[in-house]
């Protein structure tokens, strides 16, 4: 077994994400894209007809993260994970999988079957909520 040093592990940025979207990659079997609310906010553009409007405060909107996952094979009603609320690594740097930039990584374990068996706070938590 390889150690990590506390300092190594401390650099990981684990969180909890909450699944608002998901879809299927074109042209792949596995791969499944998924946007993320690890509750970061950004400002709306308040824009009308192209043009910025001055002196207008602009309102905030999630901003989400967009993350790929091979596990389409063992969740091919996808659907049905919206909604669910799952830990990630952000600080992974990003990654293009089959022309897709993916910006973290889903935490599973393998469960008695082989299906992944996700990592899931035990009750409802703010998305982005950090491991601590």
């Amino acid at each position: 077994m390889d150690y990590v040093n506390y300092d190594e592990f401390k650099k990981m940025d684990m969180r909890v994400g909450q699944i608002m979207a998901v879809e299927p990659v074109p042209d792949t079997d596995k791969l499944l894209k998924f946007q993320i609310d690890f509750g970061d906010m950004v400002p709306e553009e308040n824009v009308e007809g192209g043009e910025v409007i001055e002196g207008e405060e602009k309102k905030m909107v999630p901003k989400f993260r967009q993350i790929v996952s091979g596990i389409h094979e063992f969740y091919p009603e996808y659907e049905k994970l919206i909604g669910k609320q799952v830990l990630y690594i952000v600080n992974l740097e990003p990654r293009t999988i089959k022309g897709v930039e993916s910006n973290g990584m889903l935490m599973a374990v393998d469960g008695k079957d082989g299906k992944p068996v996700f990592l899931t706070p035990e009750s409802e938590v703010n998305p982005g909520s950090k491991v601590r």
